[in-house]
């Protein structure tokens, strides 16, 4: 009787497994880029400067920090018309905003070759126009002469200005006064330009 031959063993063969098919919607989507504008999108830099502003508290009598930050003069590109722009670091608020009119004249002040003092009867910084006292100080002599001369430069160009040329009565508000007050509300500090400022305030 012959030997029972072995049967061969039979391979295990793995079913390819199919590929998953499903489609999952992300929980969380991600937003477009939102493009912030600043209302100086049509206007040209025609000058910039670091510097530090204050303006006068009336009700006490008192100067208060407004912040500090680059100063710009900024320039229509239409229009023509020229206006001041403070904005404070890291914030980005705006602390002055004005048109540099006619009836704008900058004062030395007293003792001081670094800082300038204004009245301005429109400022627009906290939504809605006010009469500002302001004052602003720069890091040296030669910085603040080479605002002087811009600043004048945009007084007279202003007053140049043909009647019929097409011009805004206000200039651009970023903030609402809502906004603005709380903002200047949170920031605004006591401070002076000067030991003399409040000498040249009162000439």
């Amino acid at each position: 009787m012959s030997a029972e031959e072995p049967k061969p063993e039979t391979a295990h063969v793995e079913e390819p497994q199919e590929e998953s098919t499903a489609h999952f919607e992300p929980v969380v989507k991600l937003t477009e880029t939102v493009e912030t504008k600043t209302n100086e999108e049509d206007e040209e830099v025609l000058f910039k400067i670091r510097a530090k502003l204050f303006r006068f508290a009336k009700d006490s009598s008192e100067w208060k920090e407004r912040g500090t930050g680059d100063v710009r003069i900024l320039q229509h590109k239409e229009t023509k018309k020229v206006r001041l722009v403070m904005r404070r670091d890291k914030t980005l608020k705006v602390c002055a905003n004005h048109f540099l009119t006619p009836d704008i004249k900058l004062s030395p002040n007293i003792g001081s070759d670094r800082s300038w003092v204004w009245a301005v009867a429109a400022d627009v910084s906290e939504g809605e126009p006010t009469a500002e006292t302001l004052a602003i100080r720069f890091a040296n002599a030669e910085n603040a002469t080479a605002f002087k001369d811009k600043f004048e430069e945009g007084v007279k160009l202003n007053g140049e200005l043909k009647d019929d040329a097409p011009a805004k009565e206000d200039a651009p508000k970023e903030d609402t006064k809502e906004e603005a007050k709380e903002d200047a509300a949170a920031e605004e500090t006591k401070g002076h330009p000067e030991e003399s400022v409040d000498e040249a305030k009162k000439a």
